[in-house]
């Protein structure tokens, strides 16, 4: 897909904004009094030292979950947060360092949330930049006036010179070009355009002047619902929760009241204050769900590190752990199962010329051009080691092609008009292929197909996605029906949805979340980031993918290395079963603490030592996945159970 840049903020700058959130300055404050009052506690400091530092840590991560915490209960609900602030306090009686520990821990959460919620808005701004802010109005008499794209209303007549990015959806009232409108519809390639030919805010128009009628107003052009159906559908999907948190306030209740319960019912029957609060802060410290967490985190972690690695990187923990549920993959096209660029496939020569003379004919005449479709047939000319001669009284025929005088021969390339030729271009059009015709002299001379490429890992990378997940990829592209038939033939995909726009594209990723699919979506471009945000998962190609779409996408391949997807998936599946064993075992230490304190007496350096015990195998027992073993294993066709789609 052709990539629409948009100016980046300096690294510094971008520094500087993520600096500016609070709680990334909360988070690193605490981290920083964490580290400095365990270096205190290692190196035989004062006990008021490091209990000051500790503390202190407590009040700079804990003072915002608190107040989240404590407005949760006004509202008659109790969270997680609130929880472990008070089992942090608790733990302040005995071990401050295990409440300072979990303080970091969701200080860090906090602050990974609000880099991840800035960056998105960001984006969307960015998209709603790739419409100009004004546009050429031309009036009834003749003038024209330039006004804000805003200002524009249903029926006015706007002006769009060559170069310039296309001011409102309209229709084509007269003149021809060729229009990049890759980031709304995901064709790959320019679309020639005529009168009556709609077009998009945001697309760039080639070398031809198009006067446009505008049809819809800038709040409801397409780019503009765009960036709305991003927003919502990631305001939507914030909402998902880890296991843990999905539990909280089922949890969080339970705990609180028995913890209450423990110090009420004693005290009435005459027990003495301070062994029942103790036995009762005992309690909350085991019941705490520290190990539980770390059960959960650590695995997610360790997998995302593990991709990390490998050139895939998955943003967050509930990315990592949704992965591994997918039972359905659907694929952009353009871009994501190939290159995003053309090229020539072949080269049909008629009587009096040779393949080699077509090619380097049609080069000679494209080498002036910044067409698309130009740079690819110089390309393919120096591929076969062909001399691209220099070409005089250069000439654009915007929406028909270019004409030039090679040596001593005027030379044409552009859309096919030769009767004779019609039948073997069109079959090469049903196919998917663009066709370009040369004449040589007025006398036709042959044409050539230029494709799309296809990644040359696509068709294994489908294959492997189809055997891990139990079901055959969908593909979803905006581009024609021919050239997305043609791709999916290639690669082995059956279902094929051609010819949606972004919204379109999204109600698709719908409809298979409602027949029962957990649906991942692999994409590249603007067109994607609604489908991206919408899917149970987003995954977007790095290297060649726009900033909307890296950036709504939960999970991005680095390297455009799509054969590491699979991995990706399988490591998914074996981290979500580390975490569902660690949660068991955490569980269980937690009851048995739990209810030695209970029916017994649980010393508290005894209750710490099993909570913290329980802490460190879940810990360890998640970064197995670290191993270069792990990733490796985790695409192997076979070896990981295809989900139904009751697995939860």
């Amino acid at each position: 897909m052709v990539t629409l840049e948009r100016p980046a903020l300096p690294a510094v700058h971008r520094r500087a904004a993520i600096g500016a959130l609070p709680e990334v300055r909360w988070a690193a404050v605490a981290l920083a009094l964490f580290t400095a009052g365990g270096a205190a506690q290692l190196t035989g400091a004062p006990s008021p030292v490091w209990w000051a530092l500790y503390l202190a840590c407590y009040v700079a991560g804990g003072w915002e979950p608190a107040l989240a915490g404590l407005r949760a209960l006004r509202g008659r609900a109790l969270d997680v947060d609130l929880l472990m602030v008070v089992a942090a306090i608790a733990a302040a009686i005995g071990q401050v360092f295990d409440g300072a520990l979990l303080i970091v821990i969701f200080a860090t959460s906090a602050a990974v949330e609000a880099v991840v919620t800035r960056r998105t808005e960001e984006s969307v701004r960015a998209l709603l930049d790739l419409a100009p802010e004004r546009a050429a109005l031309l009036h009834a008499d003749g003038t024209e006036e330039n006004i804000p794209v805003a200002d524009l209303d249903v029926g006015d007549v706007v002006l769009v010179r060559p170069g310039e990015r296309v001011g409102a959806d309209g229709v084509v009232i007269s003149g021809t070009s060729e229009v990049d409108q890759a980031s709304i519809t995901g064709e790959g390639l320019p679309v020639p355009k005529r009168p009556g030919d709609e077009v998009f805010a945001g697309s760039l128009n080639g070398t031809g002047a198009l006067r446009v009628r505008v049809e819809r107003v800038a709040t409801e052009s397409v780019v503009a619902r765009i960036a709305a159906m991003v927003r919502e559908a990631s305001a939507t999907k914030a909402r998902t929760q880890l296991f843990v948190e999905r539990i909280e306030q089922r949890y969080s209740g339970a705990v609180v009241v028995a913890a209450l319960a423990l110090v009420a019912i004693p005290l009435a029957f005459g027990a003495a204050f301070e062994p029942t609060l103790l036995r009762a802060m005992t309690f909350m410290i085991v019941a705490s769900p520290c190990a539980v967490v770390l059960a959960t985190m650590p695995p997610l972690l360790a997998a995302i590190a593990n991709g990390g690695r490998r050139g895939v990187l998955v943003k967050s923990a509930v990315a990592m752990e949704a992965l591994g549920r997918t039972t359905v993959v659907a694929f952009d096209k353009t871009g994501t199962l190939t290159e995003g660029r053309p090229h020539v496939e072949s080269v049909t020569a008629f009587d009096g010329f040779d393949e080699d003379t077509v090619l380097a004919l049609a080069a000679a005449a494209e080498r002036p051009s910044e067409h698309p479709l130009a740079a690819a047939v110089v390309r393919a000319a120096r591929e076969r080691g062909l001399a691209v001669a220099d070409a005089g009284d250069f000439g654009s025929l915007p929406g028909r092609g270019v004409r030039a005088t090679v040596g001593a021969t005027a030379v044409v390339v552009g859309s096919p008009t030769m009767p004779d030729a019609d039948p073997a271009i069109s079959r090469l059009q049903a196919g998917g292929a663009t066709v370009v015709t040369v004449t040589a002299d007025g006398r036709p001379a042959g044409f050539l197909a230029l494709v799309d490429r296809l990644r040359p890992d696509a068709a294994d990378t489908v294959a492997r996605l189809a055997e891990l997940t139990g079901n055959a990829p969908v593909l979803l592209t905006g581009d024609h029906a021919a050239a997305a038939q043609r791709v999916a033939d290639a690669v082995g995909i059956t279902d094929v949805r051609a010819g949606l726009l972004p919204d379109a594209k999204a109600a698709a990723v719908r409809e298979l979340q409602a027949s029962g699919h957990r649906t991942l979506l692999v994409g590249d471009g603007v067109n994607d980031a609604p489908a991206l945000a919408t899917a149970d998962v987003g995954v977007a190609l790095g290297g060649r993918g726009i900033a909307l779409a890296v950036e709504t996408a939960d999970a991005v391949i680095v390297r455009d290395d799509l054969i590491t997807l699979p991995n990706l998936l399988g490591l998914s599946r074996r981290a979500r079963r580390v975490v569902l064993a660690n949660i068991g075992i955490a569980a269980t230490v937690i009851a048995g603490l739990v209810t030695w304190d209970l029916l017994g007496t649980l010393p508290l350096p005894l209750g710490v030592a099993g909570h913290e015990g329980s802490t460190v195998v879940v810990a360890l027992n998640g970064l197995r996945l670290l191993r270069a073993a792990a990733w490796r294993r985790a695409g192997t066709p076979g070896r990981p159970r295809a989900l139904r789609y009751g697995d939860r």
